[in-house]
């Protein structure tokens, strides 16, 4: 008997999609309840590996058919789909899914970036965009298509984002490495702070427009600033014009 029929007898009968570690656990719990069969226990052993093989022979087998469906890994689990062509007729069986709105073009440029440079903080996304990205991020974080991953080792210890499972269903993708190819992207350089800008010690990060200097500094820098020449003087001379 074949691995990748096994496979295929179990991604069938499966009411969910399968990870390779899964499908592992259920060839040993399979070999662990078949006392005498030899055939059973022959797989108790099978390695990740060998099983994502199978699954990558039985894919290419199934697409070589040409069937109604198709076997394919999306988020690192396998599942058995229905071509895209036959949507019509599925749709007239089973119902009209509802689905959420599309993402907005701002919520995919923030999307991306996150994707291609996580994990990542809000205020390095802000300044790939250039714009502010609070309101994006919300309606990210509501679809579960990014989440929270970490902390950055920076001061102020800001919240690092990340891409999630849902994410890779949601494109269709088996894992971040299936993502098109993005240097330029990846190219644009992104300053992390050394340390935190604020008005007084324990309150938020204020933007630099706002800080107000101390009245030493400033008082300072009066004095140092070049006193205005007389109306009359040339300037460079000293002397008055005629």
């Amino acid at each position: 008997m074949e691995l990748k029929f096994i496979l295929e007898s179990l991604l069938f009968s499966a009411q969910k999609p399968m990870s390779t570690k899964e499908l592992r656990d259920v060839l040993t719990d399979a070999a662990a309840h078949a006392e005498g069969d030899e055939t059973v226990r022959s797989f108790k052993k099978v390695k990740e590996d060998a099983l994502t093989a199978a699954l990558e022979e039985l894919a290419a087998a199934h697409e070589a058919a040409a069937r109604s469906y198709r076997l394919v890994c999306v988020a690192g689990s396998w599942q058995f789909v229905s071509q895209p062509e036959y949507a019509p007729w599925l749709k007239a069986l089973v119902g009209h899914k509802s689905r959420p709105p599309r993402l907005s073009q701002p919520a995919l440029e923030t999307l991306a970036i996150i994707a291609y440079r996580q994990p990542i903080t809000r205020a390095e996304i802000e300044q790939v965009r250039g714009v502010a990205v609070d309101g994006v991020m919300q309606t990210l974080l509501e679809r579960g298509l990014v989440e929270q991953v970490g902390r950055a080792e920076v001061v102020g210890r800001p919240m690092t984002y990340g891409t999630t499972p849902v994410f890779l269903e949601y494109f269709g993708l088996r894992a971040l490495e299936d993502l098109p190819a993005a240097d330029e992207l990846r190219r644009i350089p992104v300053v992390k702070p050394e340390s935190l800008l604020t008005a007084d010690p324990g309150l938020a990060t204020v933007p630099p427009d706002q800080l107000q200097l101390p009245a030493t500094e400033t008082a300072e820098s009066a004095s140092e600033a070049p006193a205005p020449a007389e109306p009359n003087e040339k300037p460079g001379t000293g002397q008055a014009s005629k």
